[in-house]
């Protein structure tokens, strides 16, 4: 932990997985909130920002709002800054998020972890304002999610790609891994992004996505986290057993 002076967390995977908390993970962020400022990322797009936070007080966490992140508070905010309308994609809370930006002749179509409104009529839907002139965003394009059965589901990134293909039509990306969403965040400490520490469980969105914005990196074996993660190119700083590990570190 030698010359970092603030942390950035993922949350699903790294702080809990489902609805079961990681063992020690909340005395843990305690402590190192007593050393360094840090801040919260996620890409989760199935549930809205307070939801997010109050999950995390729930489970122990001390987490003030300005310290979250989003996916969606970001995709809300380059929506804002455009004046732009949407039509999204999404589980039917996030989509309620966004409703005072909705048009059925979008600006954007935006694209979350839609959960089971995945389906042909919603897809269809995007696909057809794509082909008006919509432009494309993907709150997250994630491949994958540890879900709450402790298996791997799909996430929205799949679905994303199948939108960029019938419409041929290149989503922008709002959350990780884009450098933007890393800085935005870095930039709320006063820090620079070789002072930051970045601790997920995803290789690519996560670990790459960090290491391209600037960042150091530590990925927790909790999570998503598979042994294939470690063959594809990416190699982390630091590879953690939990995030626990980083009080000995």
């Amino acid at each position: 932990m030698q010359n970092i002076k603030g942390l950035l967390f993922d949350i699903g995977g790294v702080l809990y997985v489902g609805d079961r908390v990681i063992e020690g993970a909340p005395e843990t962020i305690a402590l190192l909130q007593q050393k360094y400022p840090m801040r919260f990322l996620t890409n989760t797009t199935r549930r809205v920002p307070a939801a997010m936070l109050s999950k995390l007080h729930h489970f122990g966490f001390d987490v003030k709002e300005e310290e979250l992140f989003t996916a969606l508070s970001a995709t809300k905010a380059f929506l804002r800054s455009k004046n732009a309308t949407a039509l999204t994609v999404m589980t039917n809370e996030a989509a309620a998020y966004f409703d005072e930006m909705t048009s059925e002749m979008p600006d954007y179509v935006v694209v979350g972890d839609a959960h089971t409104n995945f389906d042909y009529p919603h897809l269809n839907k995007a696909f057809r304002a794509l082909m008006n002139g919509a432009k494309l965003i993907a709150a997250a394009k994630n491949r994958y999610f540890k879900d709450e059965d402790g298996t791997l589901s799909m996430d929205a990134g799949g679905f994303v790609s199948a939108l960029e293909f019938a419409s041929e039509k290149e989503a922008i990306i709002i959350g990780k891994p884009s450098r933007t969403f890393f800085h935005l965040a870095v930039e709320s400490m006063g820090l620079q992004p070789h002072e930051v520490l970045m601790v997920g469980d995803d290789i690519e969105a996560d670990i790459k996505g960090a290491q391209d914005a600037g960042l150091k990196t530590a990925l927790v074996k909790t999570g998503k986290f598979q042994k294939s993660d470690l063959l594809k190119g990416t190699a982390p700083d630091m590879i953690l057993d939990s995030l626990n590990d980083l009080l000995s570190r």
